[in-house]
């Protein structure tokens, strides 16, 4: 059943929440799984109102004002949706912040954002903080969900959530501070050039708007179950696993953990998956992996399976014609397709990949299975969906269609611009770095190169800047990095690498001398080129090069390296005549070294 929730229905965030236990106050709102009892639970969209107003009532004794920033550091859970509709229904300013991300790096948020109240997840989060808690001298109040009593980490501000809930009085209805719906809601953090992350400020009117017209691409209905595991400091999947299953009225579960998500698959059987590439991916080398140790028969019935399964999806897209083969496709279906996504839980409608891009070769293979993977593109500046492909137009190598309200232009250098009610009130305290994004006219400058086809399905074609794409969606600009890693002596030239793949690496010139200093410094001979692949050798390196990119965001870490004594220059094709680096024709010549670098992951 199909139970959308659209203005004037709902205009604030807020509102969305009431609005929807008014209209299902008995569905069930979240599953979550409960350690103690190790058994999955459930809260209906009445539980949640309760919670959030037992929530409500006990913030709004901590002397905050509406527009005052409060902080999440939350895993996944139904205490992070009671805290944010508790925060907005209060008209306070959520930041959420991610949980392994560095002390110095939250602390930098906290003190920028003039974040006065911390929820933590645990002691873990506080123990990180401990260190850097004299630069947390703007907060007034540090709450900590699971019980923690530590005296060695003892702060007059730290309080456990049991303690902190029981001053509230017994009220079932959360209040609510009226606000405009282009108030600010959330300032969420994102890298920016200078090392240093930028707070993008997005109002209430930009991400429901944002969730509202997504809910629009396809059919989504009450019935519908949202597997979340993306953090939700992550502006897709607090969109997209958040505020668009309650636009829609879905249940959302909680995924225990990455390591555990075959089994919560299995488990909960959700109908709806959010992903970046990086999990599809895994799955795809999971199947690979599993493909070499079958038989014959067996690897040539997938390969049937694959071959037969695309043409009718080619099929049902309309852009092939009916084929004999096509005969086949129900008894390959039953042998190969469906045991493969059972283990996916067996009941899910489609998939939506975003965050970075993602493989063709990969989306073939589990759209040939017969799931429906579709892929998106946004930023966290657009609150965050620009496109997305449609079930019944789907092309898996585009970025899909825009969504409604969204105009688009190709710019100069092919740059894709944007404008819609989407796109952020600014950047947090840096009318600079604004107006370097939305220009005068109000276009939106993605950065991203791109084209259109005659039927309207986007496709980007590579970047004006440099920026990484991790696997895991979080944006990295490298030359930030390379300039700051070159300051060691060590290093004579630098690339960061990382493209769509788990973790950053570098690929190094050394310095001559100085390698050879450095060399014999750990007893090992620096005439032999063999020395360059030594462990030692590469674990001194990544503790200067942590040493060196400590200012920035905790996932911009680099875990592997190759090192070479041979330089980067115009003549070898590896340099510009000005001395800048021609990173495809640096990726291309160590393709083998970097293969290498991410063997196995």
């Amino acid at each position: 059943m199909k139970d959308d929730i659209i203005a004037p229905a709902a205009t604030t965030l807020s509102a969305l929440f009431r609005e929807r236990v008014k209209r299902t106050p008995q569905n069930i709102a979240y599953r979550y799984f409960d350690k103690d009892n190790k058994v999955w639970q459930s809260l209906t969209w009445a539980d949640m109102s309760a919670h959030v107003a037992q929530w409500q009532t006990t913030l709004a004794q901590e002397n905050l004002v509406p527009g005052d920033k409060v902080a999440i550091m939350l895993p996944n859970s139904p205490e992070w949706v009671m805290f944010d509709q508790a925060a907005l229904g209060l008209g306070l300013v959520t930041v959420p912040l991610y949980l392994d991300d560095r002390a110095d790096n939250v602390a930098y948020i906290i003190t920028e954002a003039e974040v006065k109240f911390l929820l933590l997840g645990s002691a873990t989060q506080w123990k990180r903080l401990y260190p850097v808690r004299d630069e947390l001298s703007a907060l007034t109040r540090i709450v900590s969900v699971q019980p923690f009593d530590d005296k060695d980490f003892e702060d007059a501000r730290l309080i456990n959530l049991d303690t902190w809930l029981s001053n509230s009085k017994e009220v079932n209805t959360p209040r609510v501070e009226e606000c405009s719906p282009k108030s600010l809601a959330s300032i969420v953090y994102t890298s920016g050039t200078t090392g240093r992350p930028k707070g993008v400020m997005l109002s209430h009117h930009n991400i429901l708007s944002n969730a509202q017209a997504t809910s629009q691409c396809t059919y989504f209905g009450v019935e519908d179950l949202f597997l979340s595991f993306l953090p939700l400091s992550h502006t897709f999947e607090r969109t997209g696993g958040y505020y668009l299953p309650m636009v829609v009225g879905a249940t959302v579960a909680y995924a225990r953990s990455i390591p555990q998500l075959g089994v919560d698959l299995t488990t909960l059987c959700p109908t709806i998956l959010v992903s970046v590439p990086r999990i599809y991916e895994q799955v795809y080398a999971k199947i690979q992996n599993q493909l070499t140790k079958k038989s014959w028969l067996a690897r040539t019935l997938f390969g049937m399976a694959i071959n037969v399964g695309w043409r009718h999806f080619e099929y049902r897209q309309k852009r092939a014609g009916w084929h004999p083969k096509l005969l086949l496709w129900p008894l390959l279906r039953r042998l190969v397709a469906t045991p493969v996504l059972n283990k996916l839980g067996g009941r899910l409608r489609f998939a939506i990949s975003g965050g970075a891009a993602l493989s063709p070769t990969i989306a073939k293979l589990f759209i040939a299975l017969g799931l429906d993977l579709l892929q998106g593109y946004g930023l966290t500046e657009t609150s965050p969906v620009i496109s997305v492909n449609r079930p019944e137009d789907n092309v898996p190598k585009s970025i899909g269609l825009t969504l409604p309200e969204i105009d688009i232009k190709i710019g100069e250098n092919d740059e894709l611009l944007t404008k819609s009610p989407y796109i952020m009130m600014g950047y947090w305290k840096n009318p600079t770095a604004t107006r370097q994004m939305i220009d005068e006219e109000g276009w939106l400058h993605t950065g991203d190169k791109a084209y259109q086809d005659e039927q309207g399905h986007l496709y980007i074609t590579g970047r004006i800047k440099e920026i990484i794409v991790m696997g895991n969606g979080e944006k990295v600009p490298p030359a930030d990095m390379e300039i700051t890693l070159c300051t060691e002596p060590l290093f004579e030239q630098v690339m960061v690498i990382g493209e769509g793949k788990p973790f950053l690496g570098a690929l190094i010139v050394l310095n001559a001398e100085q390698w050879q200093e450095f060399a014999k410094k750990l007893n090992i001979n620096p005439d032999q080129s063999a020395s360059l692949q030594i462990k030692p050798v590469h674990q001194e390196i990544l503790t200067r090069i942590s040493k060196h990119i400590k200012g920035f965001p905790g996932y911009a870490q680099i875990r592997r390296v190759s090192l070479s004594l041979e330089s980067w220059t115009p003549d070898s094709g590896l340099l510009t005549p000005t001395m800048k680096m021609k990173r495809p024709k640096i990726l291309e010549h160590y393709a083998v070294e970097i293969e290498q670098m991410y063997k196995g992951y």
